[in-house]
């Protein structure tokens, strides 16, 4: 019998799957496809694929059938995902993972399947995501980072998003990125001398005519309009010391490594993908959220709050916030990821807002990966207010699209149709954890008539704040704009540092 000691092979595998046309709704597998290749020799030993009927086939909509060709017609006669758990569970088990993305949306879908048929999930020995590991060390010269982009680039012709085709086009982009690189590192000189310069090293901001060089992604705008981005190194320099995978790694001389990425000088060798996987599972949390994307404001929120004095006089109200003072910028988060850096005259965007009515209380049901709940409530926002998010929100939204994320954007103001329906936002309170207990670090004050009380609170039970904040209570906050891409689903959570609730 081959126990998970004995299995050194990669599996590389994908997913496809139903697509959530509402709030709340999961993800259905529709066809698993999965192939096993040696890691020495990058000999594919055997394949397995099915497709999978799901429980519901109403969940196969229009959408999904656009997205993958996969009919409820193809799948009807298909086995469940119980018949074909073993094979699954047999293919993946004990072996390394591989896989485009695989880390945000092919592993959770896994685990939500065995957990769909009360089994225990497949273990990985490692996990290698081609997609943070090719922007590391590849970098954007196809443009961005999707892979039917990087295949198009090789001339590998189109891809199918079928599970198995996929699977081994990933495997085939992997092998032709690892090729130029290694060219690249025989003859850097002359190789790397007009090789690339990647999307992240310039942003072009249409003002008067002029290009600005900065950090991030290319954004043109109208000469009245936000500015993204702020004035750096050269694009020749940005190229020689951040952007070019190989060059840290051969030259001869010191080069100061910019805070583009968070890159070491002593950087590992490129090719070593089980190093690289375990050093991006290291410093990234999954997180198994049911229904609201995690994002890591929650903990960096919950450190600003609890780290030092917060000054309140740096929060603006909506109608002294100048749109075109307003500036988008990416900033290193882990290796090979960033995180969207939302300005206001070069300092962190912090808005109050006054008097906002509570449409719906706390709510609890969104969790994060240790099951604590996440706390948010949901407000009625002005027009004003309105404004203000949906241009933030317009440029995030390009900014993140031009990084190559293929997550879906999620607005941050929230619009239903119907007369009474005015829009919503969703303030969330970030927690931190002390032992045993989670408890929230906003700032929660009570207005009287003629006095404002900090209020104090002993148990930090979601019960105490029930009462407090309800529909129809009138509060004022102080919040920032905090970004998160996970899963699939993009977006900004406005996090609050201070409220205060007035008395009924």
């Amino acid at each position: 019998m081959v126990t998970s000691e004995d299995r050194s092979e990669i599996v590389f595998f994908d997913v496809e799957t139903t697509i959530p046309t509402r709030t709340g709704q999961r993800y259905a597998l529709l066809e698993f496809g999965g192939i096993v290749v040696c890691p020495r020799k990058l000999v594919e030993q055997h394949s397995y694929s099915t497709l999978v009927r799901p429980s519901d086939l109403s969940l196969i909509s229009t959408l999904s059938v656009r997205c993958n060709g996969i009919t409820r017609d193809a799948v009807t006669s298909a086995p469940s995902f119980a018949d074909v758990a073993d094979k699954v569970f047999d293919i993946l088990h004990g072996r390394i993972w591989a896989g485009h993305n695989i880390m945000k949306f092919d592993c959770p879908r896994i685990r939500e399947a065995f957990a769909g048929v009360n089994r225990p999930a497949p273990e990985p020995k490692g996990i290698i995501d081609t997609l943070a590991l090719l922007t590391e060390r590849f970098g954007r010269r196809a443009g961005n980072m999707k892979m039917a982009s990087l295949a198009t680039y090789f001339g590998l012709g189109q891809q199918t998003h079928r599970s198995l085709d996929d699977v081994r086009m990933n495997f085939e982009v992997l092998k032709y990125c690892a090729t130029v690189l290694f060219l690249e590192s025989s003859l850097p000189d002359i190789l790397t001398e007009n090789s690339w310069v990647s999307p992240n090293a310039a942003i072009r901001c249409r003002t008067n005519g002029s290009i600005s060089k900065g950090m991030g992604s290319i954004i043109d705008t109208p000469s009245s309009s936000i500015e993204i981005g702020s004035p750096m190194k050269s694009v020749a320099e940005a190229h020689m010391e951040s952007d070019n995978p190989i060059f840290p790694l051969v030259s001869s001389r010191h080069v100061e490594v910019p805070d583009l990425l968070e890159i070491n000088s002593s950087r590992p060798d490129p090719f070593n993908l089980v190093q690289f996987s375990a050093e991006v599972r290291e410093s990234i949390q999954l997180d198994d959220m049911k229904d609201e994307p995690a994002s890591d404001s929650q903990d960096s929120s919950a450190s600003t709050a609890t780290g030092g004095y917060i000054s309140y006089t740096d929060f603006l109200e909506p109608n002294k916030i100048s749109i075109s003072s307003i500036s988008l910028s990416l900033s290193p988060l882990y290796r090979g990821t960033q995180k969207i850096q939302i300005l206001h005259n070069n300092g962190e965007l912090q808005v109050f807002s006054r008097c906002l009515k509570v449409r719906f209380g706390i709510s609890t049901r969104f969790v994060d990966y240790a099951g604590r709940p996440r706390l948010s409530f949901v407000v009625d926002a002005s027009s004003e207010l309105c404004q203000l998010l949906d241009a933030i929100d317009n440029l995030a939204q390009k900014l993140i699209e031009d990084t190559g994320s293929m997550s879906e954007w999620r607005p941050v103001v929230n619009r239903k149709p119907g007369f009474m329906n005015c829009p919503t936002i969703r303030l969330n309170l970030p927690t931190v954890v002390d032992g045993n207990i989670s408890r929230w670090v906003t700032e929660i004050y009570q207005k009287e008539s003629s006095s404002t009380q900090k209020l104090m609170f002993s148990r930090f039970d979601v019960a105490e704040l029930d009462p407090l904040i309800s529909p129809g209570t009138v509060l004022d906050a102080y919040y920032s704009l905090d970004s998160y891409d996970y899963q699939q689903i993009a977006g900004i959570r406005l996090v609050a540092k201070k409220l205060i609730v007035y008395s009924s």
